[in-house]
């Protein structure tokens, strides 16, 4: 039943990624209709996280008294009409506030589908069923570089806005008719009954900040890396197809690197490695004629350690907890998402250099490993008897 579970959760999921890419993939033609820099470009791309920033901890908060699955619909109808309203936009500002409307379903969804998994998967292969849950993002996005291309070419900016939105209603529906919450699940009880402990909080600060940064430097690839290739005489739907390449690579490399660490453990040195992958392959992205390499490398490698980054966040936490927990979560992973893409924009715009946004990236990439050292390190500590909270 979980895995069956888990395949309803990767495709509704996927839209997430699908709609998020829109934006990057039809920038340019808002840098013409709207007259945007790639700053602005950068600060549209990025206000998709900004409603996490405040909505994450409520939203956990809610999940005390409204179901995984209500919360989830509930998101990704949200994402549908964020994308129509940005589709309808005369003026950069209403596809901000689209962009805002689909941030705040992208996060009850995202949080609550890392909920359900950890709620299905404790104990029992999680790194696993992480890695193939959040494969479902750079799935969704690399349908958007390829296939927002060419909606784009053939129908206008508009038209993968739509048909991004069209496929997280379906997605909405599908959760609605067929989730299922697990039998033995312990109840999270009423407002106020259980608190976090003081190593939760450590614990789930340094996974949300793995999480965090590892992400912002897949963002920063996928919306600035074309413009390398292009730099180097590739046209925008050949640079397009060529990074898509690393996000369906990843979805293979993702699933084994989750099996090899549920199998064999050594989480750090995996870690330690496959970032070092990702450096490597965005190092070789501006060499000419390297940029096929440098995605394969990027997919099979250096993204490779996603879901064991995910499952962080499920270890971190009791289940008592854990919708509380992944508010927290997010909140700082959407802080340094939000953040992220308006600098890298910045970089380029002031330096002209199209390989500028890159270097911040592989920055991203090396603070992973620390994070998940601490993470192991207070981990490994004795850890302290919760104590229940008299009031909320």
């Amino acid at each position: 039943m979980r895995w069956r579970i888990l395949a309803l959760l990767f495709l509704a999921r996927v839209g997430l990624g699908f709609q998020f890419q829109t934006l990057a993939s039809v920038g340019d033609s808002l840098t013409v209709a709207f007259g945007l820099d790639y700053a602005g470009v950068g600060l549209l791309i990025g206000l998709f996280m900004l409603p996490g920033l405040f909505l994450a901890l409520p939203a956990g908060y809610l999940g005390r008294f409204a179901t995984d699955r209500q919360m989830v619909v509930f998101g990704l109808v949200g994402l549908a009409l964020g994308g129509l309203v940005s589709s309808l936009a005369v003026d950069s500002w209403v596809i901000g506030l689209g962009r805002l409307i689909a941030g705040a379903g992208f996060l009850s969804t995202t949080l609550y589908f890392t909920k359900m998994v950890a709620d299905w998967f404790e104990g029992q292969e999680i790194a696993t069923a992480m890695s193939i849950l959040v494969m479902s993002w750079p799935f969704g996005i690399a349908m958007g570089q390829v296939g927002h291309s060419w909606l784009e070419q053939a129908y206008g900016w508009q038209a993968p806005f739509q048909v991004a939105s069209a496929y997280c209603m379906i997605a909405a529906l599908g959760v609605y008719m067929f989730y299922r919450t697990p039998h033995d699940l312990p109840a999270a009880g009423r407002a106020g009954a259980a608190r976090m402990t003081s190593q939760e909080w450590r614990l789930i600060i340094c996974a949300a900040g793995a999480w965090g940064v590892f992400n912002a430097a897949y963002v920063t690839y996928l919306s600035f890396g074309p413009k390398v290739l292009e730099s180097l005489g590739q046209s925008a739907i050949a640079a397009a197809g060529v990074i898509s390449i690393g996000s369906w690579l990843m979805i293979l490399s993702g699933a084994v690197c989750g099996q090899i660490a549920d199998r064999f453990g050594r989480r750090d040195v995996i870690l330690t490695i496959c970032m070092s992958g990702a450096i490597l392959s965005l190092m070789l992205l501006g060499v000419p004629r390297a940029g096929f390499a440098a995605s394969l490398l990027f997919g099979l490698v250096g993204m490779a350690p996603a879901g064991v980054i995910m499952a962080m966040a499920g270890q971190a936490l009791r289940p008592q907890v854990r919708a509380f927990g992944m508010g927290i979560f997010f909140t700082i992973y959407f802080a340094i998402m939000m953040a992220v893409p308006p600098v890298a924009g910045a970089i380029l715009d002031k330096t002209g250099l199209v390989q500028g946004p890159m270097f911040l990236a592989m920055a991203l990439f090396a603070l992973v490993v620390p994070l998940s050292l601490a993470f192991r390190y207070v981990r490994s500590q004795p850890a302290p008897s919760p104590q229940p909270e008299a009031s909320a």
